[in-house]
This record gives C-alpha cells, sequence and structure tokens, in this order.
C-alpha cells in the first residue's frame, strides 16, 4: 500500500512511519521539522519538507503521490503553548486537516487515519477510564482543536466518500520522544535527572495520565490499515499514573536522590484521566502490552 504519514519525522509519527516500512508499505513523509527531527525518518521513506498550512504544496503532494492511505500525525500538540496563543494551534490542528482532507478527497483516497487526543478531548471526566461515549469537554484550545478535525474529518468523509478511523491517543513516551519540549513528561524528566537536575512537578504530584508505549501505538496505527471502518478509537491502558510515580521510577532508575521541584498546577491541564481500551480491543484487537517501568527504561537509556 501506499501511505502518507504527516509528522513522520516527529516522536510517534517516525516509530508509524517504521512500521509501515517493515510491513512492506511505501511510504511518503511529509514534515515542516519545526518539532520533528530529519534524522528520524526512515531511510526507505520518501520526503518532503512542508507544512500543512500549505494548501497548495499539499494539493501539489498528494495529486503527485496518489496514496492510497493518509496518516495524520503532524500538529501542534502542547496544552500550555495553545493557552497562550490559540491561534497557532488552531490553524495546524484544524485548518492543516482540512487542507489534507480536500486534497485527499480530490485524489480518492481510501482511508484518513488521524491521531486526536483522549487525554485532552475528555476534559475532566466523572467516571474513569473515559470511554468513547464520554462527553467531550476540553479544557484548552489543543483540545478543541483535536475535537473540531474529528468534526471536520466526519464530514469530508461523507462528501469525498474515503473511510477514517480516529485515535484517541493517550500520554505516549518512548525512544525519540523530544527531552527539550513542552510536553513529553518522561522524556523531560529522565534528561534532567540524568544529568542531576531537579525536574518540575506541577501540582502536588498526584496529577494523573494514562501512559502508553510508543511502539504499542505504532502497532495499533499498523493494524488500524486494515481495520476499523469510520470509528473513533481511545488508545489507552486503562490505568493512571501520577507525575509521582513516573518521579519515582526514573529517580530508581537513574538513582537520583533529590526532591523534585513542586510548582502551581497549570490551567488547561487535566487533573485525572485513564483511557478505557474496550472498543480497541474489539475492533483493532489491539492492547497495549509493555511494562511501564521496562517502557520508562527503555526511554532513559535512549537519551
Amino acid at each position: 500500500m501506499k501511505i502518507l504519514v504527516t509528522g513522520g519525522a516527529g516522536f510517534i509519527g517516525s516509530h508509524v512511519v517504521d512500521a509501515y516500512i517493515n510491513a512492506g508499505h511505501r511510504v511518503i513523509v511529509i514534515d515542516n521539522s519545526l518539532t520533528g527531527f530529519e534524522k528520524n525518518i526512515n531511510k526507505k521513506a520518501k520526503f518532503y519538507k512542508a507544512d500543512i498550512r500549505d494548501a497548495q504544496k499539499i494539493d501539489a503532494i498528494l495529486k503527485y503521490e496518489k496514496p492510497e492511505i493518509v496518516n495524520h500525525l503532524a500538529a501542534i500538540a502542547e496544552v500550555v503553548k495553545s493557552l497562550r496563543d490559540p491561534i497557532p494551534t488552531m490553524e495546524v490542528n484544524v485548518m492543516g486537516t482540512v487542507n489534507l482532507m480536500r486534497s485527499g478527497g480530490e485524489i480518492k483516497i481510501k482511508k484518513f487515519i488521524f491521531s486526536s487526543t483522549g487525554g485532552a478531548i475528555y476534559g475532566e471526566p466523572k467516571k474513569i477510564p473515559a470511554n468513547e461515549n464520554t462527553p467531550a469537554t476540553p479544557l484548552s484550545p489543543y483540545g478543541l482543536s483535536k475535537l473540531l478535525s474529528e468534526e471536520c474529518i466526519k464530514y469530508y468523509a461523507r462528501n469525498y466518500n474515503f473511510d477514517y478511523l480516529i485515535l484517541r491517543y493517550p500520554n505516549v513516551y518512548g525512544p525519540r520522544q523530544n527531552p527539550k519540549g513542552e510536553a513529553g513528561v518522561v522524556a523531560i524528566f529522565g534528561e534532567l535527572m540524568k544529568h542531576g537536575q531537579r525536574p518540575i512537578i506541577f501540582g502536588d504530584g498526584t496529577k494523573t495520565r494514562d501512559y502508553v508505549f510508543v511502539e504499542d501505538i505504532a502497532k495499533a496505527n499498523l493494524v488500524s490499515l486494515q481495520k476499523g471502518k469510520n470509528n473513533v478509537i481511545n488508545l489507552g491502558s486503562t490505568k493512571e499514573t501520577s507525575d509521582q510515580n513516573i518521579f519515582d521510577i526514573i529517580a530508581k532508575i537513574t538513582k537520583f536522590e533529590k526532591k523534585p521541584i513542586y510548582k502551581p498546577f497549570r490551567r488547561g491541564e487535566v487533573y485525572k484521566i485513564s483511557l478505557s481500551n474496550d472498543r480497541a480491543k474489539k475492533i483493532l484487537n489491539w492492547k497495549p502490552i509493555m511494562a511501564i517501568e521496562k517502557g520508562i527504561k527503555t526511554t532513559i537509556n535512549s537519551l
């Protein structure tokens, strides 16, 4: 199959590209290289340096390459940045997605796979783990941008008659995660603690997330080529892991003996979340298999 992957130079996207190429597929990568790194791109992939906001360039690439499937991972995925200045997040995450679907629809793609967010879309759910029927009440423009993108996808899929699959991601971690970014707690903590520096925990350490190893996410994307038609699916572990727990695991691995720095909880961030994977098990026959302690050790060793 010929597959276009946006954000294929990024942390998650590059692992998805690897999974596709290792399975024998042909892959085209689009990335603007602002947060991704070209060194991450599989040598067997064809690379276009382009911004998904550039409708004319995106249209030209898709018309020339004619992929059967578009897997769209390119995004601004930073909650705090979206609160400070929501416009770039909306432009990239919503309009960029629309550009891809309009061009993809014109060349009659078969399927559009989209990386959404389970962590930011559900807000503060009353019941955890949240399932796909949990009301969407995002607390940040980032979460809102993904929700708006989901609705755009459903609209364009109907109008251009292609299938879609929306994958709502948890907190993904693993090798190639950027320790210098705003998001990516495991990589950020790991890089600092390896060098004897105290990381910042926003809040009292009880804030929780659902952590899934990047290779498990890549496997879900590989299965998604064949399974999941016009679905919204959580890719969760069902487990809550606190900031303090992440710190403690990394401290043990790195033999770090200092305390973290505690700062006030940040507006727009979810307090507690985990995602149900019942639908993923039923439709994709998928659930994460990497234990968090082993996954974190693998991540720390890669930094």
